[in-house]
């Protein structure tokens, strides 16, 4: 007999590696684990994640190419 229900999908976890559900039945998905979501998590809070900015330091005139 064959089951007519789709096998969940399987993708890599995002903060350890590992193979994570990708269904509804996978409340941290796409993490594989409630740790691995609170570690992603913690990188965020901690601004370990970030976009460069193209802004110059603070002591740097920004904006007016006349005053540069």
């Amino acid at each position: 007999m064959t089951s007519d229900l789709p096998q969940p999908k399987i993708v890599v976890c995002p903060a350890c590696s590992g193979p994570s559900v990708f269904g509804p039945n996978n409340r941290f998905r796409p993490f594989c684990s409630e740790r691995c979501k609170n570690v992603d998590l913690g990188a965020w809070a901690s601004e370990s994640f970030r976009m460069p900015a193209d802004a110059p330091p603070d002591d740097q005139v920004y904006g007016d190419a006349k005053l540069q």
